[in-house]
């Protein structure tokens, strides 16, 4: 048994409209099957067997108030020219830039229109398939720990583990690159935004939650209810959901 990350959940207090904004940055399409908005490649939502990792906008009724998100996207770009039209497009999408001690770096730090920090990466030879969205990183004390979890919890490969850094990716290639990232910034508040795993067709929700448990998840009660995801936290504490196959 094993987990696929399938999509990113962002919180909006404008679901919608953050929606808009990912599709026209990443250039997807979105929809609004229920009171979420997806965004993904053209041709609606695959389930449950989606394509790629997309981007569900979840409604809250609060803005972001945290520093700094410790889950963001890195955007991939294919030349110096596409990086420089594609941060110029955000900006007129409604993106603007954002400052979370980055420094001199090659690549744009920007945020979505909520503030939702994002990144426009230099072009790199690694991210020629990945897609719009190169990398999903996540802030983090011990990448090798989360190496160890993420690695276990999902049927991704891991490409990469040091002290400061473990990246993983599915293996059937194509699709982001998940990063784990040593920061000295500890978690405070609710993630705004988070990973959403999905069984295979066949394979059992319950099941899977119960193995997840095992290898260090905590269940999670944000006043859900009675839903047909399953709420956890990984071992830093970082929530994600399980979702249910159909």
């Amino acid at each position: 048994m094993a987990l696929r990350p399938v999509q990113v959940n962002v919180k909006a207090l404008d679901a919608p409209a953050v929606g808009r904004f990912w599709a026209a940055a990443l250039g997807w399409s979105a929809y609004s099957p229920g009171v979420t908005t997806y965004v993904g490649p053209a041709g609606g939502l695959v389930w449950p067997d989606p394509v790629t990792v997309g981007v569900d906008v979840v409604p809250v009724p609060e803005l972001k108030t945290a520093a700094k998100n410790r889950v963001h996207l890195d955007l991939a770009t294919t030349s110096a020219r596409h990086q420089a039209e594609l941060v110029a497009r955000l900006r007129a999408l409604g993106a603007r830039p954002a400052h979370v001690g980055q420094g001199d770096v090659p690549w744009t730090v920007l945020a979505d229109p909520e503030g939702n920090e994002f990144c426009v990466l230099e072009p790199r030879e690694v991210h020629r398939d990945t897609g719009p969205i190169a990398r999903v990183v996540v802030d983090c004390a011990d990448p090798r720990a989360m190496a160890r979890f993420w690695g276990e919890a999902t049927d991704w490969t891991l490409h990469e583990v040091t002290d400061d850094q473990a990246v993983l990716r599915s293996a059937k290639g194509g699709g982001p690159y998940l990063e784990f990232l040593r920061t000295p910034n500890v978690k405070t508040a609710p993630d705004r935004v988070h990973l959403d795993l999905l069984p295979y067709p066949g394979d059992d929700k319950r099941a899977e939650a119960a193995r997840l448990r095992t290898l260090g998840a905590t269940d999670l009660d944000l006043g859900q209810g009675d839903v047909p995801w399953t709420c956890l936290t990984d071992p830093e504490g970082h929530e994600f959901c399980v979702l249910a196959p159909s």
